[in-house]
């Protein structure tokens, strides 16, 4: 069985290969851009990643469309905000890969996305997740207890794909700080169009048994099961369909993303052939 650190290494190690391409009716060169090819890492976000890829296909568009570069997938606007993995276990598929991802530069889609300017706008919004996490967690004491130069060492580490130097702080905010366990469990559940789902659970139920996902799940979502053990989709998590009896707590602990989130993704179920 494998330790602890080998798991949340394993999990910081995933990659996804995605082939950017520049929307066919954007083009404005007689030469066609190269799609470019990059293997990025399931827990970043993609303006994290995509400068060399906009600075590729930027040259191949008229001056005057050059608005603010935004990503679509079959037709699906990416949001920035959401993990590159969340967004792969929702829209991409593991048996159609690299995954093709569309750069757009033209009718930004005001009501779906939210602007991303710059990188400073995606360490904020990771470092308030943490915080929102830490609030479920340990009630905010652990974040509130850190220096500014600790947050800084969580952003860099995360930013720049260094484990050790990620985990050196972020061991503290998956620490029980003398508690068996943590208050509440931080988790989202995302569903293709569908705002997540957060509801207030605590790792242990009302019996004193550990929470498990199924009994997350039963939780959060009224009509999940068809049966006691019949979900109606499929429950992946980092790229994987973990049982469904597994502890919560476990989890969170092993499986949250670098925000400190337990990021669910529903996919509808495989049908099952005659």
């Amino acid at each position: 069985m494998m330790e602890d650190r080998e798991i949340l290494r394993e999990t910081w190690e995933g990659r996804i290969p995605v082939c950017f391409q520049l929307a066919s009716e954007e083009v404005y060169t007689v030469e066609q851009p190269d799609p470019f090819f990059l293997l990025v890492p399931r827990l970043s976000y993609f303006p994290l990643v995509t400068d060399k890829v906009q600075r590729h296909m930027v040259k191949h568009i008229d001056p005057e469309d050059q608005g603010e570069m935004w990503l679509e997938a079959d037709g699906q606007p990416l949001k920035w905000h959401y993990p590159i993995g969340v967004l792969f276990d929702l829209y991409g598929s593991s048996e159609k890969l690299p995954w093709t991802v569309t750069i757009r530069f033209k009718n930004f889609p005001e009501e779906e996305l939210l602007h991303c300017p710059n990188k400073e706008t995606v360490e904020s919004h990771f470092l308030s997740t943490l915080k929102e996490a830490d609030a479920l967690k340990h009630r905010g004491q652990v974040i509130n207890s850190m220096q500014k130069k600790d947050h800084k060492t969580l952003w860099t580490g995360f930013m720049n794909d260094k484990f050790d130097q990620f985990w050196s702080v972020n061991k503290r905010l998956m620490e029980n700080g003398g508690e068996d366990l943590f208050k509440y469990i931080p988790f989202r559940i995302y569903q293709a169009e569908e705002v997540p789902i957060q509801k207030l659970i605590k790792p242990i139920d009302t019996s004193g048994n550990l929470t498990t996902l199924r009994h997350l799940l039963k939780l959060a979502i009224a009509d999940f099961f068809k049966t006691d053990d019949l979900p109606c989709q499929r429950v992946v998590i980092q790229g994987v369909e973990p049982s469904l009896d597994t502890p919560l707590s476990w989890m969170s602990e092993h499986l949250s993303h670098p925000d400190n989130f337990l990021h669910i993704c529903l996919r509808p179920s495989i049908p099952i052939e005659s």
